[in-house]
């Protein structure tokens, strides 16, 4: 990871915002109107996907994919005006939150002002067309990073966005376009703001290895840390979905998980998610409440940064379309659910998530995860029932090199999501269908 990134962004809440499709009009000023709600669900950090114009060539649907970007300049009027999302940024930072943007640099519309300007900024196939490493990708085309000009536009982009007062950067498929370049941005941009938050959106491991194939340039999420402060969970979600379609068993991804801890740098940040624009609603995947309660639970007890994609805490089903206007269902959700995630977010804001000593311990009931945290005399201990088995868990982790010691003394704990009592006895206890997060003194 970059040397300086700061382990406290595991205590942070990022919240995902499709402006197209988020509330009213779908402007930046119906974004304002909802900031107070947001902070309210314990919102660190605002992320807006791409706010640039859309390309008309070769456009998906009837209004276009925001990644399809015509110019990295500028606001996409069907938002509203770039003093509009000034005014965003700043009611943003009134309420003691960050503001961070989409930026899409692998690749640009068809029409995009770089075409126009710069031919040369652009990969060409074999046959001196233009192209790109993703077939399915038809509405765009890429750039090619040898041009080394290319790279000083491209940070003059972050520079004005910088410079109007976003704080952070989540940069879509991230390891497609060189570290060395993700680097240098890093520095430049931190003359201007040096606690800029950098997210990659790394890939899939099945997709790096496609792309890899192809003959192309992918970095390893392990690489990718050179640049960034947080990289995506793929490499564990990939795992999560085949789990959840019954492909694999809960303990093959949890493996995946127990190996982050030895794979990557100490500071190592993970965006972790149920859902996200790219990928099926939680609700849709999981329809049991109770099941979506402990899955949403461990999302945010892991060590990582949690993030919620507007709508989740409605239990919105529809994942939005990309391309045209599809506007989240603010109508049909559940308070308790939206009190819950509330109390997640407090829980959150612990520092032993932070700097704390973590394992995910192996488990005495197969489909029960059972994960810990301890920081000196203090212990955190999380059990989500995510297979909602019955009968006592032992609370001795079944590990054979013990990364930390769990010392868990028989008597009454206080649970942190609910406040009921939980008593352990002999070492063990009754397994609830609810998650269960209590502290050890």
């Amino acid at each position: 990871m970059a040397i300086d990134s700061k382990k406290t962004l595991r205590n942070k809440l990022i919240y995902e915002v499709y402006v197209r499709n988020h509330k009213g009009n779908g402007t930046f000023k119906d974004v304002i109107d909802d900031l107070d709600r947001m902070k309210e669900l314990g919102v660190d950090i605002v992320w807006f996907m791409p706010i640039h114009p859309i390309g008309q060539k070769n456009k998906k649907g009837d209004m276009g994919c925001p990644y399809s970007i015509a110019d990295f300049t500028k606001v996409n009027p069907e938002y509203g005006t770039e003093e509009d999302f000034k005014e965003t940024i700043n009611e943003i930072h009134k309420r003691d939150m960050l503001c961070m943007i989409d930026i899409v640099f692998n690749h640009t519309s068809h029409d995009a002002k770089y075409l126009q300007e710069h031919p040369e900024y652009y990969y060409r196939k074999p046959d001196g067309n233009l192209g790109g490493k993703v077939a399915d990708w038809s509405d765009i085309t890429d750039l090619d990073y040898n041009n080394k000009d290319l790279w000083g536009d491209q940070i003059e982009a972050l520079k004005k966005w910088s410079g109007i007062g976003v704080d952070g950067f989540r940069c879509d498929v991230a390891p497609f376009i060189p570290m060395d370049f993700w680097m240098r941005a890093r520095r430049e941009i931190g003359e201007i703001n040096k606690d800029t938050v950098w997210l990659a959106e790394t890939v899939h491991p099945h997709f790096l290895q496609m792309v890899r194939n192809a003959g192309f340039y992918v970095a390893s999420d392990c690489e990718t840390y050179s640049a960034f402060d947080i990289t995506y969970d793929y490499d564990g979600q990939e795992k999560w979905m085949q789990y959840l379609m019954g492909e694999i068993p809960l303990n093959e991804y949890l493996n995946v998980l127990r190996s982050q801890e030895s794979t990557n740098p100490d500071n190592y940040v993970k965006l972790r998610f149920v859902e996200n624009h790219d990928n099926p609603r939680a609700k849709k995947i999981i329809s049991n409440d109770i099941l979506l309660e402990n899955w949403t639970s461990f999302m945010y007890f892991q060590k990582g940064c949690p993030m919620l994609y507007a709508g989740q805490e409605m239990k919105d089903s529809n994942l939005p379309d990309l391309f045209t206007k599809d506007m989240v269902n603010w109508n049909e959700g559940e308070e308790d659910f939206v009190d819950f995630l509330k109390t997640l977010g407090k829980i959150k804001k612990d520092d032993i998530f932070a700097d704390g000593m973590y394992k995910v311990c192996r488990a005495s009931v197969d489909g029960v995860i059972y994960a810990a945290y301890k920081k000196g005399e203090r212990t955190l201990v999380g059990i989500f029932n995510v297979e909602g088995k019955i009968g006592e868990l032992s609370l001795k982790d079944r590990e054979h090199h013990q990364i930390f010691e769990l010392d868990i003394k028989d008597g009454f704990y206080e649970e942190l999501i609910y406040g009921e009592k939980i008593e352990v006895k002999d070492g063990r206890i009754n397994l609830s269908q609810k998650p269960v997060i209590f502290e050890v003194l």
